[in-house]
């Protein structure tokens, strides 16, 4: 099977299921009981195939981590309890004191708040616009061991220079981090621009129906570990592909704990087998509901790749199968944010995106509310910005929803 959709929906079935199972079932177990016990000790000591413990392996989600790994063409996934949870101990695994790294200076604010804490605890970092690959670069130390970007940034959508960056990293040696969250796998596969690790938020497009929390880093095979100073002897051994991931494994999900769960395993899985479907429509309509903001007298800008006034969106055109199905735009400065929001009834007032449904979200005031007005300024954000994530409704609900929010306070 060579199309998306099919290799994510029969993914299960290519491994023997209980009782012909068309879905790898929940395993609501957290240890494992052995015959012999030479045989628990074999597995231990990664000598033989099998289970030891529900916070490092579980059935259900080993499931979903094969089927993370097909979505992104990579080696390896490891699982998390949430997306946050990915991008720290990959981190805690790979960084030491004494280490830097650079990231996208345009960042979700709960990534910003985590790199700020690493720098207190003596793993430093620098933040560049990550759109211009001289300003990655430029921010290149002796000690820099890592460069962190996101596809599309949330909430202003800038699209970083992913290929440029690809190269950058490669030629530096260095491991390349991308978070994938706000394309998904299917409108983009970080492999292609030369991505060591791949980030995604589970919770997100991927699951996509609002109910599970979850985290994934995926392995790609592409960067070559054996010149990467911090992987412990202990992991040097067999595929070097997959040395990183057998490291963030034990020494992230083992030591930090940051589990996921196989029921919330098991809704993300089931979830995935529409990712394609959903994105489609979302992205259809996050194109129609662009279009019309941009071209209404309310609307002082609309931050879409997808528009051709977008700064990135040639990049995003070449890049992406789709510019996402998230957007950001900022209300004229007369019209009352917490108004016009209150009008709209078919889009909910909430926090996180990729949902089926369309989510409104005032950015300063909540999710980016900690940073200050002058961190926000630098990112873009105005106190007037909303950010929209687009579900599946359909089209025209959608735009006569924000007609009729905007005919109320205009």
């Amino acid at each position: 099977m060579k199309g998306f959709t099919s290799r994510i929906v029969h993914s299960d079935r290519q491994a023997a299921i209980e009782h012909g199972s068309l879905q790898k079932p929940v395993h609501a177990t957290v240890a494992y009981g052995y015959d012999d016990a030479r045989e628990l000790a074999a597995v231990f000591q990664g000598k033989q195939a099998g289970f030891t413990y529900g916070r490092q392996v579980n059935p259900t989600v080993e499931a979903l981590q094969d089927k993370v790994t097909g979505m992104e063409n990579g080696v390896a996934t490891v699982c998390f309890g949430t997306g946050m949870a990915a991008i720290g101990t990959m981190l805690f695994a790979l960084l030491r004191a004494g280490d830097h790294f650079v990231s996208s200076a345009y960042l979700f604010g709960n990534t910003n708040s985590l790199f700020n804490s690493f720098s207190a605890h003596g793993v430093e970092v620098s933040f560049a616009d990550a759109t211009d690959v001289a300003a990655v670069a430029a921010a290149i130390r002796p000690e820099t061991k890592l460069i962190f970007v996101e596809t599309i940034a949330n909430p202003v959508t800038q699209v970083a220079a992913l290929t440029e960056i690809g190269r950058l990293a490669a030629d530096r040696g260095l491991v390349y981090v991308v978070d994938n969250t706000m394309t998904s796998p299917y409108l983009f596969q970080p492999k292609d621009v030369g991505a060591s690790l791949v980030i995604n938020s589970l919770t997100k497009y991927i699951g996509g129906h609002g109910n599970a929390l979850g985290g994934a880093v995926t392995e790609t095979g592409v960067y070559d570990w054996r010149g990467f100073d911090n992987i412990y002897d202990i992991y040097r051994k067999g595929d070097a592909a997959k040395w990183a991931v057998a490291q963030i494994k034990k020494k992230g999900l083992r030591d930090f704990g940051a589990a996921l769960g196989p029921e919330a395993a098991h809704h993300i899985a089931v979830g995935a087998e529409t990712l394609a479907l959903r994105m489609e429509r979302q992205c259809a309509n996050a194109r129609a509901l662009a279009g019309y903001l941009a071209d209404h007298k309310l609307v002082n800008a609309v931050y879409y790749p997808g528009l051709q006034s977008h700064p990135q969106h040639q990049r995003a055109a070449e890049l992406f199968r789709h510019p996402g199905a998230l957007f950001s735009f900022e209300l004229d400065h007369g019209v009352d944010i917490w108004e016009f929001m209150n009008r709209l009834k078919v889009v909910i007032k909430s926090s996180n995106l990729g949902d089926n449904r369309t989510l409104a979200i005032p950015v300063a005031h909540t999710i980016y509310y900690e940073m200050g007005p002058e961190r926000r300024a630098s990112m873009g954000i105005d106190d007037s910005l909303i950010r929209i994530s687009v579900g599946i409704e359909d089209t025209q609900d959608l735009l006569d929803d924000f007609a009729q929010a905007f005919a109320a306070v205009g």
